[in-house]
């Protein structure tokens, strides 16, 4: 058995994702770390203490616990801030990965600690230190990287912020013993941006919850979430910012309308960063504008279980992301049996196969996506043979597959010699 250390700095994995800096990374560590339990491994969470209320550890599962550590004030904290947070945070997450003398933890306390898993640039950064102070192979999977979302027109940042977040990652590349891909895409991406040697990358793809996310019956599904029988249904899943391009699928929608189809639109999602109050208002405004607004559904963030039951309402999923490193709301849809139209950036060319489980779109008109699903949504065979093809291409991702792998991969990592930085 191994005992890890996965860092999740700026969000929890017991946090609801879409809202916030909540999304696909709390669902990440969350499902990951219980695999990782699962078959063996004990996993410690390391994540900041971010409610008034969040006190101490939390034992999701035999084997996976969530440590909540204080650092900065007991409450939110923009994202642009926690930077400032770091070195509080890699004292207390030193201080509780060691005794009250420095050394490793005695087996009958669970033993030392055998690798670190950093995720987010932000947790890198603890990561390398403590790589450092104990001696542990560090694994970095950074989600996001600055110089992709930049080069998307989706970076948001100063400059000066982002040079900085940019020269940080670079840091982490160069000093990781691994560094954790979701695809070849995003392999490309590290080795061409921050110069990764390419040896020290690993493809690794998430997985999905088969349990939650299968195929269903439609009707029963759109009872179930109080949506219309009548029409087909467009379904978004996401935080409520510039990036995710919620803007596109409401414009999507009027066009749709605008040829005749009695269609509608859910939108799953709360506000997320600086920018998410103000696009809320504006998808809300747009869709006045548009005389569009009783057919667009706005939902807040779902659970699982729920969730499932809005990608099996719905007869296409959109995802007209500017830049995704992977990815899971459209894995999550396909593995429903919904066919998805999204943007072709990043891991979505992956995951989604154009013309076979749905359609790629080029740039972010909202023309193109609506020919795009008009091609599904007209056409009931086409629909129902990407339905299939769907459902057979998302059963090739497991958290169980996922958490394998990374097992496997840090117990390679124990018995090597450790990365200097460069």
């Amino acid at each position: 058995m191994q005992r890890l250390a996965i860092l999740s700095l700026h969000t929890s994995p017991l946090a609801q994702p879409g809202t916030g800096d909540g999304g696909g990374m709390n669902v990440y560590v969350r499902e990951l770390a219980s695999g990782l339990a699962r078959i063996g491994n004990h996993c410690d969470v390391f994540t900041r203490a971010d409610e008034p209320s969040d006190v101490g550890s939390v034992m999701v599962e035999p084997g996976f616990v969530v440590h909540r550590v204080e650092a900065g004030p007991r409450g939110p904290v923009a994202k642009e801030q926690l930077e400032a947070l770091v070195p509080e945070f890699t004292d207390r997450v030193l201080t509780a990965m060691t005794t009250p003398s420095g050394g490793p933890i005695s087996e009958i306390d669970g033993g030392p600690y055998d690798a670190l898993h950093a995720n987010y640039w932000l947790s890198g950064l603890v990561g390398h230190t403590i790589k450092h102070e104990l001696d542990l192979p560090l694994v970095s999977t950074f989600h996001t990287l600055e110089k992709v979302k930049a080069g998307a027109g989706a970076g948001g940042a100063s400059a000066e912020r982002s040079r900085r977040r940019a020269h940080a990652e670079a840091t982490v590349i160069g000093c990781s013993d691994a560094v954790l891909a979701s695809c070849a895409v995003e392999l490309d991406q590290l080795v061409e941006l921050y110069g990764a040697d390419v040896g020290r990358v690993a493809v690794i793809a998430p997985g999905v919850d088969h349990a939650f996310f299968a195929p269903g019956d439609a009707h029963q599904a759109r009872r179930a979430v109080g949506l219309p029988e009548g029409g087909p249904v467009l379904l978004f899943v996401g935080r409520i910012q510039p990036l995710k391009g919620a803007h596109v699928a409401v414009e999507t929608l009027a066009q749709l309308r605008g040829i005749g189809l009695d269609a509608s639109l859910v939108v799953i999602g709360g506000p997320s960063g600086d920018e998410g109050e103000a696009t809320l208002r504006d998808l809300h405004e747009r869709a006045k504008a548009l005389r569009i607004a009783p057919h667009v559904y706005f939902r807040p963030p779902q659970a699982h279980e729920l969730l499932s039951s809005y990608y099996r309402a719905a007869d296409v999923t959109v995802v007209p992301s500017r830049s995704e490193s992977f990815g899971l709301v459209a894995l999550e849809s396909l593995a429903c049996g919904t066919p998805v139209v999204a943007s072709a950036v990043g891991g979505l060319t992956t995951l989604v196969d154009d013309g076979r489980t749905g359609a790629l779109v080029e740039g972010w008109d909202p023309v193109a996506y609506a020919k795009a699903v008009a091609g599904i949504i007209d056409e009931p065979i086409r629909a129902t043979r990407y339905s299939t093809a769907a459902v057979l291409e998302a059963q090739r991702y497991t958290w169980r597959t996922t958490a394998t792998q990374l097992s496997d991969l840090f117990s390679s990592l124990v018995a090597r010699r450790l990365v200097s930085c460069s």
